[in-house]
């Protein structure tokens, strides 16, 4: 299962920004160009395992939007993507992003108390990203349903799920070493 995208993984050039191997791939990174076919088994991949019981699909910018859209044009769910940007509208709420490589501010807008909701990424590594939208979203009342992401680089996310009491699904894992991506699982 998975298969293409298992091999278009393995197949990932790797870049070394300061300390860390960051493997550049079309789910994770928009380039190069993705094949439709490896986007629709991650699509489908995600709908057989989600739980989407829910008001929303919430993505973070950027890399989450590409899984957001098809998904919400196949269960018919709504779609919000957490910003880079501040925008200033009434009850926007600000958290700090922190990945092993940047840490950027991102914003939530048009997310309520109560409402239920899924998040999807492409990937977490150190789960900068995830933490910080789970605690914003915690923080705001909302019900996290499922998170579901595609891609599980390293051994954070078993801590992670502890200590934000949720439980992250992923579809692969994998380990980057020596200047190459292998998949794990």
């Amino acid at each position: 299962m998975l298969e293409r995208l298992k091999r278009s993984l393995e197949e990932s050039p790797i870049v070394v920004i300061g300390d860390y191997e960051y493997f550049v791939n079309p789910i994770t990174d928009g380039i190069p160009r993705m094949d439709p076919k490896v986007l629709q088994d991650v699509v489908d991949r995600i709908l057989e395992i989600g739980d989407f019981d829910c008001d929303l699909i919430v993505a973070p910018e950027a890399m989450g939007i590409p899984l957001a859209v098809p998904l919400s044009l196949s269960t018919g769910i709504p779609y919000n993507v957490v910003r880079k940007r501040r925008y200033g509208l009434p009850g926007e709420v600000s958290l700090q992003q922190t990945t092993g490589y940047s840490r950027t501010d991102m914003f939530i807008n048009g997310i309520s108390e109560g409402d239920r909701v899924v998040i999807v990424d492409d990937v977490i590594s150190t789960g900068g990203t995830i933490a910080a939208m789970v605690k914003a979203l915690q923080g705001m009342g909302v019900h996290i349903v499922d998170i579901i992401v595609v891609v599980e680089k390293g051994d954070r996310r078993p801590a992670l799920e502890r200590e934000l009491g949720v439980t992250i699904k992923t579809l692969v894992k994998v380990e980057v070493r020596q200047g190459r991506t292998r998949v794990i699982t």
